[in-house]
C-alpha cells in the first residue's frame, strides 16, 4: 500500500512532505466540471472527490489523494484566472475586502472516499493599481485560484488571516493529516 497524491502542484507536493516522505505523485485525469448550481463552499470537495476516484480506479490497493483549492468572494467561485485581464479583475474584486479560500480533499482507499472541506478567511489590504500590475508582471497569478498565492509575493496583499494557513497554499495539511491517520489505523484493525 502507497500514498499516492494525484495532483500536479509542486506546492501540494511540498506541503505532502509535512504528512509523510513516503508518497508518490499520480495526476489524475479527472474532469474539473461542477454540476450546475452547485452551492461555491461544495465546490472544491466535489472537484477533489472526482479527482480521488479517478485515481483511485487506477490504484485500487493505494490511498489516493485527491485535492482542489478555491476562492470565494459575494458567493462567487474564483477560480485560475484565464490570462492577464481576468487575473488584473480578480485582484481588483479582493482588493480591500475578505474573502474565503477552501480546499477540498479527498482520500480514497479500499473502495471507499472519504471527503472534507478547509475554509479559511483572507483579508487583503486596499490595492493600488500600480500594486496590481506590478504582482501581475511577476507571473504568479496565472495558476492559482482567486490570482494571487499567498506563499510568494501575494502575502504583500494580506492583512490578515482567520484559520489554516497551509490551506490558503492549497493542502490543509493538519487535517488531512489526520484522517490518513485514521484510515491507516482503520486499515490496521481490519487485519
Amino acid at each position: 500500500m502507497k500514498i499516492v497524491l494525484a495532483s500536479g502542484s509542486p506546492r501540494r507536493r511540498e506541503l505532502m512532505n509535512y504528512i509523510t516522505e513516503d508518497f508518490i505523485v499520480c495526476t489524475s485525469n479527472a474532469e474539473e466540471n461542477l454540476p450546475y448550481g452547485i452551492d461555491p463552499f461544495k465546490a472544491a470537495e466535489y472537484l477533489a472527490v472526482q479527482k480521488a476516484s479517478a485515481a483511485a480506479t487506477e490504484r485500487p490497493d493505494d490511498i489516493v489523494i485527491g485535492c482542489d483549492t478555491i476562492v470565494i468572494v459575494d458567493g462567487k467561485i474564483l477560480g485560475k484566472p484565464s490570462g492577464e485581464e481576468d487575473a488584473r479583475n480578480m485582484l481588483r474584486t479582493l482588493s480591500g475586502r475578505t474573502h474565503d479560500v477552501v480546499t477540498g480533499c479527498a482520500v480514497g482507499y479500499g473502495g471507499e472516499i472519504h471527503s472534507f472541506s478547509e475554509k479559511t478567511g483572507v483579508s487583503f489590504y486596499a490595492l493600488s493599481e500600480e500594486e496590481i500590475e506590478e504582482y501581475l508582471a511577476t507571473g504568479e497569478s496565472f495558476d492559482k485560484a482567486g490570482g494571487y498565492g499567498i506563499q510568494g509575493k501575494g502575502a504583500l496583499f494580506v492583512s490578515g488571516i482567520k484559520g489554516d494557513y497551509y490551506n490558503v497554499v492549497g493542502l490543509p495539511i493538519a487535517a488531512l493529516s489526520r484522517k490518513l491517520r485514521e484510515i491507516i489505523r482503520q486499515n490496521k484493525g481490519e487485519q
